[in-house]
């Protein structure tokens, strides 16, 4: 057994998809883990007492890292429930698609607040809070690169997010502090799945070499090694988990 004091994450977005699966995963590597939310209250709760029950540690929390507050919230109640942080995970996302042409003002305004602005808070926060040799782990999206119609705004908010990870991660170096991003290809979630016929599935599956759909656990294992200590020597990376998509 480790006398070392247990390191905490935070993972935005968590209480389903990636975000629940990640939660998980991080609890079995032995984090204590603030699961994020933001309207789902009873499925956070209920994955909470799943991680709980299995023996790992979790808690809780909503806000909304589209405000500006929302991020400090969840920093807080961290440092408050088990005394501060290691690793931040802004899995936390939207996606409306659409032509850019037809694109109004507030679909765009949405997904820049909580892609970008969500993003960009926590980052800033973990700057200023992570404690010395922690992890802060964004997610990106294989769009970025693809640059496929339909995906103009979300790629966007996505391509900041890795210009930002680039950049914090010469910035907090000396703190031996790594700063990456995930950018997983199409995933087997709801979130993806929504509003997709089985023909255009099947058609994205068929995109990579693998001809199938990732699955959360193809993204929850690359986080998984960034947030360990094997991942120390990655910094400054976008590491497109897609089965092959270019």
């Amino acid at each position: 057994m480790s006398n070392q004091p247990q390191k905490t994450a935070i993972i935005t977005g968590a209480s389903r998809g990636i975000g629940a699966d990640l939660a998980r995963k991080l609890a079995r590597d032995g984090f204590a883990v603030i699961v994020n939310y933001n309207s789902s209250a009873d499925a956070a709760e209920k994955l909470v007492s799943e991680i709980t029950d299995a023996g790992g540690t979790a808690r809780a929390v909503a806000a909304d890292v589209a405000s500006r507050d929302g991020v400090a919230q969840l920093f807080d109640a961290a440092k408050s429930a088990f005394g501060g942080v290691d690793v931040l995970v802004n899995n936390a996302g939207i996606m409306t698609g659409g032509a850019i042409a037809d694109t109004d003002d507030a679909t765009f305004e949405k997904q820049v607040a909580v892609n970008l602005g969500g993003v960009f808070r926590g980052m800033r926060a973990a700057a200023n809070q992570l404690r010395d040799g922690g992890r802060i782990i964004s997610f990106s999206s294989s769009v970025v690169g693809l640059y496929q119609p339909h995906y103009g705004v979300y790629a966007a908010t996505k391509a900041a997010v890795e210009a930002l990870t680039h950049i914090l991660a010469k910035e907090l170096g000396s703190r031996g502090i790594t700063v990456n991003a995930v950018a997983p290809g199409p995933v087997n979630t709801a979130f993806f799945l929504s509003g997709k016929s089985d023909e255009l599935v099947a058609n994205i599956a068929a995109m990579n070499p693998f001809k199938r759909l990732g699955e959360p656990d193809d993204i929850t294992h690359v986080v998984s090694f960034l947030a360990s200590e094997q991942g120390g020597w990655i910094n400054g990376q976008t590491i497109r988990a897609n089965g092959g998509v270019v």
